[in-house]
């Protein structure tokens, strides 16, 4: 691993120059520039002061895996439901590792989602298409297009689709929980 390389790259892609990076960690430009170009090399402490400036744990830092950040359509895993009829498709692959789980759901007319039991967690839903019914504990709204619903998981729930048009909805289950 190239330090001084890597330092600049986090540098350049924060937009710091090396003098507001050397204020940052109050240490001389002419010392970050050595860094950079592998003529020096910072103790210990410059060297957490210098990723302190950054913003980057030295776990970050020393981590050789990217972190993904887009998604393509054929990246998503599919489950369907015929008996339910419906559809899930989680938008990011192992997110069940993630503090949230975003999925598409697609529920066909008459279909609904299974149950779920209370958990301690949230759920964020939006409606892109048709309408749904949101069974919460013992309540139930009616969602329509272009509208959205946030709630503690803390009761049963479920989706239903009570039309005869397919209704698609972006829910997020943190954690997750499907």
């Amino acid at each position: 691993m190239n330090f001084g390389e890597k330092i600049k790259d986090i540098r350049l892609a924060q937009g710091l120059t090396q003098e507001e990076l050397a204020q940052r960690c109050e240490l001389t430009k002419g010392f970050i520039s050595q860094v950079e170009n592998n003529l020096a090399s910072p103790s210990i402490t410059s060297f957490i002061d210098i990723l302190d400036g950054l913003g980057v744990s030295p776990a970050k830092f020393f981590s050789e895996k990217e972190e993904k950040i887009v998604f393509a359509e054929e990246e998503f895993s599919e489950y369907i439901d015929e008996e339910n009829k419906y559809i899930i498709n989680w938008l990011v692959p192992n997110s069940q590792k993630n503090h949230m789980e975003p999925t598409l759901m697609e529920i066909k007319g008459g279909g609904r989602s299974l149950d779920l039991d209370p958990f301690e967690g949230e759920e964020f839903g939006y409606v892109l298409e048709g309408q749904i019914d949101l069974v919460y504990g013992d309540q139930v709204f009616n969602i329509k297009t272009g509208q959205s619903f946030y709630f503690s998981a803390d009761k049963n729930h479920r989706l239903e689709n009570p039309g005869k048009r397919k209704a698609k909805i972006i829910w997020i289950s943190s954690p997750p929980n499907f």
